[in-house]
């Protein structure tokens, strides 16, 4: 291949949305161009990258027996209803009709497919275990697309299904697919973390996330240079030191006013008190019904952790302004002292 015929357009000047250092380099050594927001184009330089990635997969999955697969990125929508995540799945999971008007998703996932492409073909508990992993572009609409390709609206992503006769051969597989994840990360030079994670919409216990240590990115992980311990934030176990009581008299209930005071720090500095012997409120909309989630001062309310309190709702969102207002009366959070 001749380098003046070779399809690597360079760039001197960067899009004001190139805020990361992957994403910046990537435009300016043109491995990657967008076509338009969160969904890109590789170009040759970046599809070798994908291809070099995509061999050591391959190599690590089929050592641990696994069967490559490619399922169709077009699924129909009764798959999705007979799991009940169609709903579930929420505003990111992208729906079409055909021209017959029969309803279609775009794969943001396979265990659909891929369950059912299982129950109509294996018919006798003799051919299990089995595990099949594709290599697939995936497809979810993103609130806000960004750092480049690493929060898109269109990705290639790796994902592997098994299916066991026991429990214990689920262990088993598990274990096979741990190992074969860590090889991956070492091989791509990343340092990593296998941390304890919520299972999301695909349900479950005893999931793990392969996290890439980074200055960038939307989760934060708690773990231990001690020991084997890592979670991710939002199911990690939070442990406070028990405030000193003594400090602090045993105060008469009573009702103060807090004018144009909102914030908690506002409040806190209105009264002269400490953030963590306060109690904030907020409104949460749960299956169309109000509940109010209570905290200390200084600290957030986790989502994730509001849902394992309500398994089986099916939607749980923080309260608009206008909610709020006609449920409690009031514009921000609710304090207590």
């Amino acid at each position: 291949m001749r380098q003046r015929t070779y399809l690597s357009p360079t760039l001197r000047d960067l899009p004001a949305d190139a805020e990361i250092k992957s994403h910046q380099l990537m435009l300016r050594a043109g491995l990657i161009r967008q076509t338009a927001s969160g969904i890109y184009s590789y170009l040759p330089l970046g599809k070798r990258v994908l291809k070099k990635v995509e061999e050591i997969i391959r190599e690590e999955m089929d050592e641990k027996g696994a069967q490559e697969v490619l399922m169709p990125a077009i699924q129909p929508a009764e798959l999705w209803e007979e799991s009940g995540r169609l709903s579930a799945y929420g505003p990111e999971l992208m729906r079409l009709k055909d021209r017959h008007e029969r309803d279609f998703v775009l794969g943001a996932t396979h265990e659909e497919v891929i369950t059912s492409l299982i129950r109509d073909d294996v018919k006798s508990y003799k051919k299990l275990p089995i595990n099949v992993y594709q290599i697939q572009t995936k497809y979810r609409d993103e609130r806000r697309p960004r750092f480049g390709v690493l929060r898109s609206r269109e990705f290639m992503m790796k994902d592997a299904y098994s299916f066991d006769t026991n429990y214990e051969g689920l262990d088993e597989s598990y274990k096979a697919m741990y190992e074969a994840y860590q090889r991956i990360f070492t091989r791509c030079g990343l340092d990593f973390r296998a941390v304890e994670a919520d299972s999301g919409t695909i349900g479950g216990t005893d999931t793990h996330e392969f996290m890439v240590l980074s200055e960038i990115g939307e989760d934060t992980i708690a773990y231990s240079d001690r020991s084997d311990f890592a979670a991710n934030i939002e199911i990690a176990p939070v442990q406070v030191p028990e405030l000193n009581k003594d400090k602090e008299a045993l105060r008469t209930l009573e009702k103060r006013e807090t004018p144009n005071v909102k914030s908690i720090q506002e409040v806190c500095s209105f009264f002269e008190v400490e953030p963590q012997i306060t109690i904030k409120s907020l409104l949460f909309i749960i299956d169309d019904e109000p509940v109010l989630i209570l905290v200390r001062g200084d600290h957030e309310v986790n989502e994730i952790k509001v849902g394992h309190l309500y398994p089986k709702a099916k939607s749980i969102e923080l309260a608009t302004e206008e909610q709020t207002v006609k449920v409690i009366g009031c514009q921000l959070d609710l304090l207590a002292l």
